[in-house]
């Protein structure tokens, strides 16, 4: 079993940062990646940023150049650092882990998400 557990949302002003973090804990062979999606109200959740094993990264478009994705491999933590925020921005920031268990299957586990307002 693998326990995801987020932190760093809050009510931000349109041009403020946040940064949210990730930590994972649990067992598996590996990770395959980490990142971050959303659900703004009504909608379906959305990949906002995601970073491979490797380090590569993939943003969505609406985020790129101002959001930035990390890692931290020893602590097992990924953060996400947002810059001038909007108020299309809000929404609930969930978690997500892809990992390769021992018994060599892969499995994707969810936070239970944090919630960033960007509003005056």
């Amino acid at each position: 079993q693998v326990q995801l557990v987020e932190s760093g949302g809050d009510l931000v002003q349109p041009g403020g940062s946040l940064r949210l973090s990730c930590l994972a804990s649990g067992r598996w062979n590996r990770i395959r990646s980490m990142g971050w999606y959303r659900q703004r109200p009504g909608t379906q959740r959305d990949m906002v940023a995601v970073m491979a094993s490797g380090g590569g990264t993939a943003y969505s478009d609406s985020v790129k150049g101002r959001f930035t994705i990390s890692r931290d491999y020893a602590a097992n933590t990924v953060y996400l650092q947002m810059n001038n925020l909007k108020p299309e921005d809000t929404a609930v920031y969930y978690c997500h882990i892809s990992i390769r268990t021992h018994q060599r299957s892969d499995m994707d586990y969810w936070g239970n998400g944090t919630l960033v307002t960007v509003s005056s």
